[in-house]
């Protein structure tokens, strides 16, 4: 049998504030109204009985002067508890609320010759008084909740739509969106109090300011660093050329080719981590350009079409994606690698060991790969980067029902006013 659980909506500080507010508010209204209820229904049965032991002295001394008792008065009433005519023959003097004849009546007794005298004094008027100070007190009660639940559900929604603000800008800056701030205006007057609200946003903007600082020194320390490197590299790479031919030559123009490439890609990264690129769209057929990007990469890699499909794209950076990679699939994994277009999905697969599970988790990090591995990490980064630049969706996955790492990307696909259905 499955657990019960409650709806999500309960878990929310609106939620539990109301709750606690209409409990609080409950439990005070009943004390409240338990109190006053004593204390106004002692203070009446108080003044009754009073005036009936009063009335029960007066009569006391019409029955032993054997005058006429007045008709409020009898000896052994037909009506009277039958507590208090024992009482009274036992030679006490008492009192009662019952009722008599359908009404609420006060009685009081005592003994006359071995017999009970009473008298009655009518207890309407107080009982209907109590009533309505019950129906008074709940009423007021109730209105006091629903005041309170008002006003409280209006100040804590206060404080939980600040909460929840504060919490979408946190999640715009895991995002990337560093320009991203509160900007409670409690914080920005000094002077002003400020609750626990304003101190979480204060701290969240200050964090996301130095932590925006941070990441701009890294991105001009990268740039800057590609750019210095470019002048001495170019005439490393001239000096190279004119080395005699022999292994040692060719050696140091592959490693200069290597590293001329890998400051080409810091150049690249730099300016995606900058979010300032623009991008030259334009229509094309998806396979075409696919086949395109096989041909121009030189390796061994099958294309599939499947079903082909009309993008608005830019040409250069989506063959740059697709060229890293299928250059990452041959590099890392083992062949066959198919690229498969299957309407604007572009999917690249091997059947190598797949995907590291820090890859699969949290996407490709810079200058990471697995042990033993060759590359700095930078091509399917470059990769992520400029799949977002041109709107595109990439996913990393292992293959369903068999090895390997297959390479998914998504991309919006243009349908043109004269084919798409007149009801869309």
């Amino acid at each position: 049998m499955k657990p019960l659980r409650l709806p999500a909506w309960t878990a929310t500080l609106t939620w539990k504030a109301a709750v606690f507010i209409a409990v609080m508010c409950c439990a005070l209204a009943a004390l409240l109204g338990a109190l006053v209820h004593v204390s106004v229904t002692s203070r009446t049965v108080d003044d009754s009985r009073e005036k009936a032991l009063t009335r029960l002295t007066e009569v006391g001394r019409l029955y032993e002067a054997g005058e006429p008792l007045p008709r409020f008065a009898a000896i052994d009433p037909p009506g009277l508890p039958a507590p208090l005519r024992a009482l009274a023959a036992r030679g006490e003097h008492g009192t009662m609320v019952a009722d008599d004849r359908g009404r609420p009546t006060m009685w009081a007794a005592g003994p006359a010759d071995g017999r009970a005298l009473a008298v009655r004094v009518d207890y309407t008027q107080s009982a209907e008084t109590i009533d309505a100070l019950d129906r008074s007190i709940v009423g007021s009660s109730v209105l006091a909740i629903g005041v309170t639940l008002l006003a409280g559900a209006f100040a804590v929604t206060r404080v939980t739509r600040r909460l929840h603000l504060t919490a979408q800008v946190a999640r715009r800056i895991s995002a990337g969106d560093l320009d991203a701030r509160v900007d409670d205006p409690r914080t920005k007057d000094p002077s002003r109090p400020q609750d626990e609200v304003a101190t979480v946003s204060g701290a969240l903007d200050t964090m996301a300011s130095s932590l925006q600082r941070k990441l701009q020194s890294e991105q001009r320390f990268t740039a800057d660093v590609a750019h210095e490197l470019r002048t001495p590299l170019t005439g490393l790479s001239a000096a190279a050329e004119l080395l005699p031919e022999g292994r040692p030559s060719e050696l140091v123009r592959d490693r200069v080719k290597a590293m001329r490439g890998l400051t080409e890609d810091l150049l690249e990264i730099s300016r995606l981590d900058a979010r300032n690129e623009t991008v030259d769209l334009a229509v094309h057929e998806l396979g075409p350009l696919a086949e395109r990007v096989v041909r121009a990469s030189g390796t061994a890699t099958e294309v599939r079409v499947v079903r082909d499909a009309t993008v608005e794209t830019d040409r250069r950076r989506l063959e740059r994606v697709l060229g890293n990679l299928v250059a990452n699939a041959h590099r890392h994994g083992a062949p066959p690698v198919v690229v498969t277009v299957d309407g604007p999905v572009v999917s690249v697969r091997d059947h190598g060991p797949g995907y590291p599970a820090y890859l699969l988790e949290s996407g490709p990090q810079r200058f990471r790969t697995e042990s033993g591995g060759k590359g700095h990490g930078l091509g399917l980064t470059i990769a992520v980067g400029q799949a977002e630049v041109i709107g595109a969706e990439l996913v990393f996955a292992r293959p369903v029902g068999g090895a390997g790492a297959e390479a998914r990307l998504r991309l919006p696909e243009y349908v043109r006013l004269a084919d798409a259905d007149p009801e869309d």
